[in-house]
């Protein structure tokens, strides 16, 4: 595991990983998508954008190499203001697990204490709730997701710049142009 460890930080890697996922052909569920392609579009240094259909395994190799995580999901939520939650590590992954107690999906908490028996680490992590009402097959994203969608991406420009902000001795410029 060591060797795989020392491999693995021996390389350049991304401030900030984000992690969009849904399913795009429901609807709403599609709004991690989404934000994740507005943000490759912006092609911000030191951000890394990921889309997936459900968080796996898979993905903890990349949140191994972060030093932040965000997550974004569609939610039914009581208000249609985004929520963002700070994250920690938890779940029932045994050290020197290789898969999640849940199987090949998982919410982002035991994707990361996934990450943490992996690799040792785990990136400060948050995640991003963004207000949801219809995940019907074949629909476009409703006007609540579109609003939803461009808050998450002012909430994670925040995220963003607060993390440039505490790096910067570490990371010249994590922002080159704003949202």
């Amino acid at each position: 595991m060591a060797d795989v460890s020392n491999q693995v930080f021996s390389e350049p890697h991304p401030t900030v990983v984000v992690i969009g996922y849904g399913n795009p052909q429901r609807g709403d569920d599609a709004i991690g998508q989404t934000v994740v392609s507005h943000l490759q579009a912006l092609n911000i240094p030191a951000v890394e954008a990921y889309s997936a259909t459900q968080l796996t395994p898979e993905l903890s190799s990349k949140l191994a190499v972060a030093d932040c995580a965000i997550f974004v999901d569609a939610c039914k939520l009581a208000s249609a203001d985004v929520r963002v939650k700070p994250l920690t590590a938890c779940g029932s992954e045994p050290s020197g697990s290789v898969v999640p107690a849940s199987g090949h999906s998982c919410d982002p908490c035991s994707l990361l204490a996934l990450t943490s028996s992996v690799y040792g680490r785990c990136p400060q992590s948050w995640w991003v709730e963004v207000p949801a009402s219809d995940f019907t097959v074949g629909n476009a994203l409703s006007a609540l997701a579109e609003r939803g969608v461009a808050q998450a991406l002012q909430e994670i420009e925040k995220l963003i710049t607060a993390i440039a902000q505490t790096q910067a001795p570490q990371h010249s410029s994590v922002i080159s142009r704003p949202m």
